[in-house]
């Protein structure tokens, strides 16, 4: 029994923390005075720049040139306006053939450069050079009628004359044939004549009467005929214009048959081959025009401003290295989405209200002649509006 409350008290004994001598002092006193140590050996901020002076005026200087470069950028900037939605444009168009036929030689190739008036291919003309022949040999048979017409004209003229020169012949007999039978029967009257003489003169009479009516048809009669000849004339010249109309046609057909540039641009997308068939009006190639511009979508925000005629600075992504100008040449009366596909409905539905953006249209001074520039490329530009 006294063995156990012997252990235990010897257990306790061990539990017990040791008592601390009058030299120890409690841990938290000797961090307080840890700390007083540091602050007093810390410099402070003016005895570190007194120190590295050299340092802090290099620091002063710089964050005052930026502050100045700062300043002065934002001068400059707030006359401006740019946009990232911009990209060159162009009037593309596809080059066909007004004519169809096997294309035998096609002189250009993917991205040249041609002038106006240079070919681009060229269609087989053989069948158009027949047309042509056929044309001209349809103009040169109504040149022969009309020539034909014209000398029954000819004809039909004398025959009038010579209808009027009867007619003035039957006319004078008629008149003498008149006098005769009326001095016969005022013989017989009187007696001094005998009846077979006045029946004589009246028989001349009728028949000379019967001559003029016939000399008065022939002529009406070839008064009437040259008016026939003169409507085929006239029918005969139309065939010839109809004839000449022809020939003309054919010879667009033949000049047709080359395909050449109506402006200087570059060619692009080509498909047309030697050998390949084309229908008229089948694309043989894509064009741009080398007259470019930029199409520049400012929002609805930037336009207070900005003016046609006012000057624009950009840079093309493909070369960052070059800054170009211009100058605003337009503002589309609208924006964007009221000359789309499916314009917006803003009647209908909830509305949230959205910044539209409104195209600008700008005009370049003078275009890179050492580098290739077309529609699609991204362009940023900066226009001074104030």
């Amino acid at each position: 029994m006294d063995a156990q409350p012997r252990e235990r008290g010897t257990f306790a004994e061990k539990k017990q923390p040791p008592e601390r001598g009058p030299a120890q002092k409690p841990a938290p006193d000797k961090a307080h005075e840890a700390s007083d140590q540091s602050q007093a050996t810390a410099p402070s901020l003016l005895e570190r720049l007194r120190e590295h002076w050299l340092l802090a005026t290099a620091a002063a200087f710089v964050l005052l040139i930026a502050s100045i470069g700062g300043f002065t950028y934002w001068l400059n900037v707030r006359h401006y306006e740019s946009t990232d939605d911009a990209f060159i444009a162009a009037r593309s168009f596809s080059v066909a053939p007004k004519v169809g036929g096997y294309v035998t030689d096609v002189p250009v190739t993917d991205n040249q450069h041609v002038n106006a008036g240079d070919l681009l291919a060229r269609i087989d003309d053989r069948d158009y050079k027949i047309a042509v022949d056929q044309a001209q040999a349809q103009v040169a048979v109504a040149q022969a009628n009309i020539g034909n017409i014209q000398a029954q004209l000819d004809s039909q003229r004398e025959q009038i004359n010579q209808a009027k020169a009867q007619l003035d012949q039957a006319q004078a007999q008629l008149q003498f044939s008149q006098q005769e039978e009326d001095r016969a029967r005022d013989l017989v009257q009187k007696g001094a004549g005998t009846v077979q003489r006045e029946q004589q003169t009246r028989s001349d009479l009728q028949a000379q009467q019967a001559n003029t009516a016939r000399a008065k048809a022939a002529l009406i009669a070839a008064e009437v005929g040259i008016k026939t000849l003169e409507a085929q004339l006239e029918s005969a010249r139309a065939s010839l214009q109809q004839a000449q109309a022809q020939l003309d046609q054919a010879k667009l057909n033949l000049g047709y048959t080359n395909v050449v540039a109506a402006q200087s641009g570059r060619v692009v997308k080509l498909s047309g081959a030697v050998g390949t068939f084309v229908t008229a009006g089948q694309s043989l190639t894509m064009f741009v025009p080398d007259e470019v511009w930029i199409v520049a979508n400012y929002k609805e925000t930037q336009l207070a401003d900005m003016r046609p005629g006012q000057p624009v600075e950009f840079r093309i992504d493909a070369y960052p290295d070059r800054k170009l100008t211009g100058r605003v040449d337009s503002v589309q009366p609208g924006s964007g989405t009221a000359f789309s596909l499916l314009p917006a409905e803003n009647a209908t539905g909830n509305y949230v209200k959205v910044v539209q953006r409104v195209p600008v249209k700008i005009t370049v001074d003078k275009w890179p002649p050492d580098v290739p520039v077309g529609p699609g490329m991204s362009v940023v530009p900066w226009t001074r509006v104030r």
